[in-house]
């Protein structure tokens, strides 16, 4: 392949990993792999100028902000830093230090894995705080930043003004009991702390930043006003005094020094309570850095030195099957221990039966494992096989015996039964949810003693449950548990919408629920309905309907079914659960400000009546609801003659009086 072709495949790559790890927050590959690409398309671009183009990696110094946030324009660019690799390197690059400036003294410090943010202070206050975005435009992230509690709202002294760079993170600790809990409720994991972090930080509730436990090391002055500061080293002692939480650093004056501090760093961060991806070398004195400058990408006083993900041999000795809350079926590998990252590694996830069929991977092999993001044991690849048979994943449920069945276009196994024991924990926090049964007080604590102890081995048997039995668990009392009893008769009348999406249908959610209750009033009637009937339903496919059909053609559905009608479950849909459908087969789309409502709100009440809401305007369109400052939406509308409703309008054909507003 030529050097242009090559470019071009690398381009369009790193282009697409680029936009997962920045936009998306849902990278595919590690760093070190991601940089190594981007290293060979900057070689083959610096040896063959005439294939640069402008929409190259190499051209930008970072990932786009995504528009959920107010755009911020950094005053002080947040450039990013040359990445080296080698020993050689950090030499090549003390070696133009010295050739430029007549004594050099670094700033050696870890390079934190997180999400790089600036913060801004005037008069001492926290005033606005943003994250890098593509280093000259950010977004701004105040009010999140202001949950992460390491970040000083006021300042020890109040300095005119003030700006800072820092990298949130969020603690080992922290991204492992978050993992914990995603696994518990099979949600999509995160695949790392970095990852995390910055999935967090870009949450619209900031409650939810909140409670993620994110933390800040900064690291750096980007403006100041009221003090001097001559050097970076300096500058750590002022903000430690201002009250920041500072990143560890080394002073060091020679070569030697320095690649023994890289070197300490690199081994040491297997036990640090926060993940690092390499280690920063800067040169201290400010006026020197002046001098040096930078180029269009990179300061030139300054190199980060980027650790391989480490990676080991070890032996695989058998495969445990997991069997998660919707049955799926989840293969961990058990392995020889061995030291990894700075702990011991007897367990790595093998995803699901794909994943070992292209690797393949048998018992008995010698695998190389090593832990993605530092954090999560994962195996690489296969080393040497070691005799044993390709494996097969089971055709029955290790936990119950029931039949097992991969559906279309998955990738898991699942077990069929609803009442698998295996399933029970995280089944029976799923129908307690506030959106499921909405048994206040039943939370996943308490769904553990309850299960632990004994007293529930099955859905049905919360409603067995009375407070005496209960008030002998622990952390609760007479009172709570009859607080619990209360709340679990109250769920009886939750209506047939919550009992099916707390029943865990596969991919059955709220609002499927919700449609499917109102169209069969009755789980009765559930049990004898069709593909076809299920299919006929506004906005239900082929893949729900078959899954509902299957999941009531089970005897354990139906014994499951008839113990929560003998404990007084209703099972039919509330007289609110039974739809208005005056507008079913209708489309509207929405354009311009409407004074009593909110796009979102005119489009719940829209599809509340079974109407359905696009965002372009065609033939097939039946209304266009108009607002103030309408645009071409509009004006389609007219050209198509399709008809257009004002909010007077809009509101008669809901058949929203006066007085409801």
């Amino acid at each position: 392949m030529d050097a242009a072709a090559r470019a071009k495949e690398l381009r369009k790559a790193l282009s697409r990993h680029n936009y997962l790890y920045y936009v998306l927050d849902a990278p595919e590959i590690e760093d070190f792999e991601y940089d190594r690409m981007l290293r060979e398309l900057e070689e083959l671009e610096a040896a063959h100028p005439e294939i640069v183009t402008p929409d190259s990696p190499t051209q930008r110094v970072g990932g786009e902000a995504v528009g959920q946030f107010e755009p911020v324009r950094h005053e002080v660019p947040m450039e990013s830093l040359q990445d080296v690799f080698s020993v050689e390197e950090v030499r090549a690059f003390d070696e133009r230090m010295h050739a430029a400036l007549s004594t050099v003294r670094y700033a050696v410090e870890p390079k934190i894995d997180g999400l790089s943010v600036a913060l801004e202070y005037r008069n001492g206050l926290f005033v606005r705080g943003s994250t890098r975005g593509d280093g000259v435009t950010g977004e701004d992230v105040t009010a999140n930043l202001r949950t992460v509690r390491s970040i000083p709202l006021r300042l020890s002294r109040p300095l005119p003004f003030l700006e800072v760079r820092g990298e949130v993170f969020m603690p080992v600790a922290k991204f492992e009991a978050l993992v914990r809990a995603q696994e518990l409720r099979e949600e999509k994991l995160f695949k790392n702390p970095r990852n995390a972090a910055a999935g967090s930080l870009r949450q619209k509730n900031p409650k939810i930043t909140s409670a993620r436990g994110l933390d800040i090391f900064v690291f750096n002055i980007q403006r100041i006003e009221g003090a001097t500061v001559e050097s970076h080293l300096a500058g750590h002692a002022l903000l430690k005094e201002l009250g920041f939480k500072v990143v560890a650093h080394t002073a060091c004056d020679t070569l030697e020094k320095t690649e023994t501090e890289i070197t300490r760093i690199g081994e040491s961060r297997g036990s640090l309570p926060y993940g690092i991806d390499g280690a920063v070398v800067k040169v201290d004195d400010f006026t020197a850095r002046r001098m040096l400058g930078s180029t269009a990408k990179f300061p030139r006083w300054a190199v980060a030195f980027k650790f391989p993900p480490e990676e080991k041999r070890t032996g695989l000795l058998s495969i445990d099957i997991n069997v998660g809350r919707t049955g799926a079926l989840t293969p961990t590998a058990v392995l020889e221990p061995v030291l990894l990252a700075g702990s011991t590694v007897a367990r790595a996830s093998l995803h699901n039966e794909d994943f070992i069929r292209e690797k393949d991977i048998r018992i008995g092999d010698t695998v190389v494992v090593r832990k993605a993001g530092d954090i999560i044991p994962e195996i690489v690849s296969v080393a040497e096989h070691g005799g044993g048979k390709p494996y097969r994943m089971p055709t029955a449920c290790p936990s119950c015996g029931a039949p097992v069945a991969r559906e279309k276009d998955e990738a898991v196994l699942r077990c069929q039964n609803p009442d698998c024991p295996a399933q029970l924990l995280r089944h029976l926090i799923h129908f307690a949810s506030r959106d499921a049964m909405d048994i206040e007080g039943m939370g996943p604590a308490l769904v553990e003693s309850l299960v632990g102890e004994g007293l529930v081995r099955s859905i049905a048997d919360v409603y067995d449950l009375n407070a005496e039995a209960v008030a002998k668990l622990e952390r609760m009392g007479k009172k709570s548990a009859e607080n619990l009893i209360a709340a679990i008769e109250t769920s009886k009348r939750a209506g047939l919408a919550r009992l099916l999406y707390a029943l865990g249908v596969r991919q059955v959610g709220q609002k499927a629920a919700g449609l499917i209750a109102a169209r069969f009033g009755s789980m009765e009637r559930l049990f004898s309905a069709t593909e076809d009937e299920l299919c006929a339903i506004d906005e239900i496919g082929g893949i729900i309907a078959e899954n509902v059909v299957r999941f009531f053609a089970l005897e354990d559905t139906a014994r499951l079914v008839e113990r929560l009608r003998a404990a007084g479950v209703d099972l039919t849909a509330r007289e609110q659960e039974v739809a208005d459908t005056r507008l079913s087969g209708q489309i509207f789309v929405l354009t311009g400000t409407l004074s009593k409502y909110s796009r979102e709100e005119a489009k719940k009440r829209i599809e509340a009546l079974g109407g359905k809401v696009t965002g372009s305007v065609s033939k097939k369109t039946s209304y266009v609801v108009a607002g103030e400052e309408a645009g071409s939406k509009l004006d389609k509308a007219l050209a198509l003659g399709v008809p257009v409703l004002d909010e007077a309008a809009f509101e008669q054909l809901l058949g929203i009086s006066e007085t409801e507003e």
